[in-house]
């Protein structure tokens, strides 16, 4: 859909109006035998048709192309009023423009940044709705420190949440400490296994150098018996 007419200051020439919606053209493409046509207009019509609405020329989306320069540049040169004007903005902008002003348009509606809040404000109401916003988040005022909503004020217990804190503390510091009761013991065994398998190799050890030595005393005896 294109750019309501009655938004328009002055004349607008024919040839910038879409031929579809009968509205002032909105991302426009134009097709070989010269009509244009807002480019959601003009693809919603070829999913059933494939001929110019206007002239029933045959027609495929391949070769649309943009407008002219000459007629792009006198589209972006309307003039127009801002879509926020029923709300209080008298701003008159140039259709090239009017984007980039109404995405900063003091009157349009936007949406409340307090999660879980409905509301839409205008954006120069917006900081007035915060403050008085019954889903914005502020700190106890009793001090305990937590972030409570508007809302839950009056079911807020610094006590029972201060509670349940140290409860879920406790909690995790037992986990803590079991988990690093755990890895303690399992070091442990480690080392114990590593200490039961460096006695077996010593013990081996010493067995071996027990026979050697048996070895060669009985090799001494032998040699003394036969000497004598």
């Amino acid at each position: 859909m294109g750019y309501d007419i009655e938004r328009f200051v002055g004349y607008v020439n024919e040839g910038l109006l879409c031929s579809i919606c009968r509205d002032v053209l909105e991302d426009p493409l134009q097709a070989p035998c010269e009509h244009a046509f807002c480019t959601t207009c003009i693809h919603g019509w070829l999913v059933h048709h494939s001929n110019c609405p206007e002239d029933r020329q045959a027609l495929d989306a391949s070769v649309l192309h943009p407008l002219y320069r000459y007629m792009k540049n006198d589209l972006n040169r309307l003039q127009l009023h801002c879509k926020n004007r029923e709300h209080g903005c008298d701003m008159v902008c140039s259709l090239e423009s009017i984007d980039r002003h109404e995405r900063e348009c003091e009157y349009s509606q936007i949406s409340c940044s307090n999660a879980g809040c409905p509301v839409q404000v205008e954006r120069r109401n917006l900081e007035g709705h915060l403050a008085l916003c019954e889903y914005r988040s502020r700190e106890c005022p009793n001090g305990c420190g937590y972030t409570i909503l508007s809302a839950e004020d009056t079911q807020h217990n610094c006590v029972a949440e201060l509670r349940t804190e140290l409860e879920l503390l406790r909690s995790e510091m037992i986990c803590r400490v079991e988990e690093a009761k755990h890895e303690m013991e399992s070091r442990l065994d480690s080392q114990r296994r590593h200490m039961v398998q460096k006695e077996s190799m010593l013990q081996n050890e010493i067995e071996e150098l027990k026979r050697c030595r048996n070895h060669v005393n009985s090799n001494t005896t032998i040699i003394r018996t036969g000497v004598v």
